[in-house]
């Protein structure tokens, strides 16, 4: 496989074989890995990526990475997949490609201090390419890419077009602040409006607050639940 090609100031890190790159993101992270660094594995039936960030912003601002980097997969499935594919994504980083979950986006930080800056903040994607069931019709609300019409889509070149996606909009989010992001993110989430359960707690999902908190409506209250409680811990 010929090397990744990656915008300026992003660099690879192959993996293969079982090897995670999110635990190998976040032990480089914990190292002073440099931030852009992307750490990867393009084997098996998952496409498995990690980016390492240095927010100079409080956590619970710098947990706008993690819708960001949905936005930056969004588009990279639009450039890549059939018109006909359509993806959307939830508020706890989930990924559905047709209705179903086919991966996910997942958030580690050096703090879970809502007001501090952390020294690092890691986000995983998994995304499924291939079923790696011999029956994969019996789950509905599970597929993958090859059930979706997806199968001329390479893992290399998905992998690039979501690190450059993701770029843009990272820098849409610093230059333009958090209201175009707000705009393009809530058309990609279809259960705003309807009840949700998170971490136990059930509600109306009436949207979110500049920091995509949740805003969940029960009782009569509106509770906000920070999107930083969706941490690794």
């Amino acid at each position: 496989m010929s090397e990744l090609t990656f915008p300026p100031l992003f660099q690879g890190e192959p993996l293969s074989g079982r090897a995670d790159p999110f635990d190998r993101a976040i032990a480089l992270a914990i190292a002073g890995t440099d931030a852009g660094t992307v750490v990867y594995n393009l084997d098996g039936a998952t496409l498995r990526a990690s980016l390492i960030f240095t927010p100079e912003k409080p956590l619970e601002q710098a947990m706008a990475a993690l819708p960001v980097c949905g936005l930056g997969l969004q588009a990279a499935l639009g450039a890549l997949a059939p018109p006909e594919v359509a993806v959307h994504l939830t508020w706890d980083g989930g990924v559905k490609v047709n209705g179903a979950t086919c991966g996910r986006l997942r958030a580690k930080a050096s703090s879970v201090l809502p007001d501090a800056e952390p020294d690092w903040l890691v986000i995983g994607l998994e995304l499924g390419l291939t079923s790696p069931m011999e029956n994969p019709g019996e789950t509905p609300d599970r597929t993958c890419l090859l059930e979706e019409g997806c199968a001329a889509i390479t893992p290399p070149d998905l992998l690039e077009a979501w690190v450059r996606h993701s770029l843009y909009w990272i820098n849409r989010w610093l230059e333009d602040g958090p209201r175009p992001v707000h705009d393009d993110w809530r058309a990609l989430v279809p259960n705003i409006g309807e009840p949700v359960e998170i971490d136990g707690t059930t509600g109306t999902f009436v949207g979110v607050d500049e920091n995509f908190g949740m805003l969940l409506r029960r009782d009569g209250d509106t509770t906000l639940i920070p999107l930083s409680t969706q941490l690794e811990t």
